[in-house]
């Protein structure tokens, strides 16, 4: 794929929505990162399981938003799978905290499906994956 069609595709992919998704995952690896590495650097032994996680959520977040400005159809469909593996995530340990609550001493990002981020980590996989399928649409066409 030639330079100038690859950053046509990265345009693509930040433009309009895409811009709001990048700035939210931005806010949300800043959040989670610096949540975990306060909390594991400071009280690890209170809840390794779910500060743990909350890292886990940062770099993921990391990724999906390298992906969404690097842009072309490879990263595109990396992001696709990263979205798709958070909404997972979000959902087995949103469905977790509920179901068995002792086992989270302490909340995590995606924690009752993100209730203490506005449910955001709920959404913003929601939103990424319409996106991002709606941007290989436009790209087909």
């Amino acid at each position: 794929m030639a330079a100038t069609e690859q950053r046509q595709d990265g345009k693509r992919l930040i433009a309009g929505p895409g811009i709001l998704l990048v700035w939210l995952y931005g806010v949300m690896v800043v959040s989670a990162v610096s949540r975990s590495a306060y909390q594991i650097s400071t009280e690890f032994d209170r809840a390794p399981l779910a500060y743990t996680l909350s890292a886990i959520a940062g770099v993921v977040y990391g990724f999906i938003t390298y992906t969404l400005v690097r842009g072309g159809e490879t990263a595109r469909r990396a992001a696709l799978v990263c979205c798709a593996a958070e909404l997972v995530g979000v959902l087995a340990v949103g469905t977790w905290t509920l179901v068995e609550p002792s086992a989270f001493p302490d909340t995590t990002v995606w924690s009752d499906f993100g209730m203490g981020y506005l449910f955001i980590p709920v959404l913003l996989p929601l939103s990424a994956l319409y996106w991002l399928r709606r941007a290989r649409t436009a790209q087909d066409r």
